[in-house]
């Protein structure tokens, strides 16, 4: 506790840096994978993974997280935790095994199959690695978290570029899936150097077991109706109209999901431990979403306004018809970007249940609008989610926010300045846009569009919005973290040549 905040700084600037490495890695493989395999490779992967999603959220039954949230824990509680998740992750590799005929009957395709078996294995590998994952949370190390990430993810895509390259088409992108967590759960046990102990039925794990469970059915009613829209495309418009739209999403959505899981990682934990002292939680709080939000707005502004360019550079000529939908679905990763981090708020505070009555009410809205969307295929579908969530933008601030330390107002505060900074920034990249992008290349084009944007929103943002003093405040903090970090290694590199030379020394 005593340096949090440093802990907090350092954890977010490392976890930053690797997803920024993430970021390249993944973008990369998209850009690779999206010459080498067709629409259909990727279509026949995500029908399934729509269903074996599923399943994924009860891998660790939230207890990870209950364990992170806990103010203590005990060598017996984490043994037996560890063991709850191995056997929930065989269990859920055998349904996956057994729902395999059954998916391949619903798509009509029996190629489903023989995915589903191989990606049953995935279960396992995640489970065995969940409670070492959360020890290292636990312990604030995320510059160990932040490597492990980036090394399974290079593994996996490395994997999977040799197999495309080698022409096993789909297959490749079942190796990487796997791939990965096998990769990430060596990294975990080798890191911890953590053994778990036999299970104790006294362990007093009752609380967490609650709190997880909760938890886990929140993410299971988010992710159906998140989710739903790929497993109706799939199964009425075919793999070529969901392989369009899940790499449209993908694209558009890998800026965010890394901003939000980094940062969201790290104020977790760091909420977890000062949720009694409500100065400084709303402060952290406010800090982190600001920051969040600031990182995706220029990103999102982008995608909206130039997604020609963006499918163009990226994917190919093969996905032009991707890009209407990475327009469409801009609207809905700018929402994400302002609601997914009212979460760490809500779990860190213990608010689950909350948390799930939000989810149980939002899930029938959305779905409604997938099947509004649903005739007019993939652009009718993008079009009716991004309506539906912009109208329940400003509902789930009020419910999450509601008798807590923050206020409804503090997030509009929050989030104004750099909401209005990208509107004007995305304004003047269109006007320059039309005066010299109609002589240029795609990759070019995208390039100017790209730097005039960054370079209006950080014009606007940090002197026209006044945000200047909390962007030098975060590098100063981020300055004397690292400071705080050699100061940490030379003292610990001279406390351990003084525990070598003491021997001689008493002799």
């Amino acid at each position: 506790m005593k340096d949090l905040k440093q802990k907090a700084i350092r954890g977010g600037l490392a976890r930053l840096c690797s997803q920024a490495a993430n970021f390249a890695v993944r973008l990369g493989s998209l850009m690779i994978l999206a010459r080498l395999l067709d629409p259909k490779d990727f279509g026949l992967v995500g029908m399934v993974t729509a269903f074996t999603g599923v399943l994924s959220l009860f891998r660790d039954f939230g207890l990870s997280a209950a364990a992170v949230q806990r103010e203590t824990i005990s060598e017996e509680q984490a043994s037996t935790l560890f063991w709850i998740n191995v056997s929930v992750s065989v269990l859920l590799a055998l349904l996956a095994l057994a729902m395999a005929p059954a998916i391949a009957r619903f798509y009509h395709e029996p190629r489903l199959l023989g995915v589903t078996g191989v990606l049953a294995a995935g279960f396992v590998f995640n489970g065995a690695g969940v409670q070492h994952s959360a020890m290292l949370q636990r312990q604030m190390r995320f510059t160990a978290l932040a490597v492990t990430g980036t090394v399974s993810l290079l593994a996996g895509t490395l994997v999977a570029v040799a197999g495309a390259k080698a022409g096993y088409g789909y297959w490749a992108l079942v190796a990487m899936t796997v791939t990965m967590p096998l990769t990430s759960t060596i990294a975990f046990w080798a890191t911890t150097t953590w053994v778990p102990g036999m299970p104790r039925r006294g362990a007093a794990i009752r609380s967490m077991i609650r709190f997880g469970g909760t938890l886990t059915l929140n993410g299971l009613v988010a992710y159906i109706a998140y989710n739903l829209e790929k497993v109706l495309l799939g199964r009425f418009w075919g793999a070529d109209a969901i392989g369009l739209y899940g790499r449209g999403y993908q694209l558009i959505n890998i800026p965010t999901d890394n901003l939000n899981s980094a940062i969201g990682e790290v104020a977790f934990s760091a909420l977890s431990r000062i949720r009694d002292d409500r100065c400084r939680l709303k402060s952290y709080f406010l800090k982190g979403y600001s920051l969040v939000l600031s990182l995706t707005v220029p990103i999102t502004t982008v995608c909206a306004l130039f997604a020609n360019d963006v499918i163009a550079v990226f994917l190919g000529a093969k996905w032009k018809e991707a890009a209407p939908i990475v327009r469409l679905l801009a609207p809905t990763i700018f929402v994400f970007a302002v609601i997914n981090p009212l979460g760490w708020l809500l779990y860190s505070l213990g608010l689950v249940e909350r948390s799930l009555k939000i989810a149980l009410v939002f899930a029938p809205l959305i779905i409604t609008g997938y099947l509004i969307g649903l005739p007019y295929g993939p652009r009718g579908v993008a079009a009716a989610y991004s309506a539906v969530i912009i109208l329940w933008m400003l509902p789930h601030i009020a419910w999450c926010v509601h008798r807590t330390i923050v206020s409804f107002w503090d997030i509009l505060r929050t989030a104004s300045p750099p909401v209005v900074s990208g509107v004007l920034a995305g304004m003047f990249a269109v006007t320059v846009r039309s005066f010299y992008g109609q002589f240029l290349p795609p990759l070019l084009r995208l390039v100017l569009e790209s730097s005039v944007v960054c370079a209006a929103y950080l014009g606007i943002l940090l002197f026209a919005a006044g945000q200047r003093s909390f962007y030098l405040d975060l590098l100063r903090g981020f300055k004397a973290a690292s400071s705080g970090e050699e100061k940490n290694l030379i003292s610990a590199r001279a406390s351990n040549g003084a525990s070598r030379v003491s021997p001689l020394v008493r002799g």
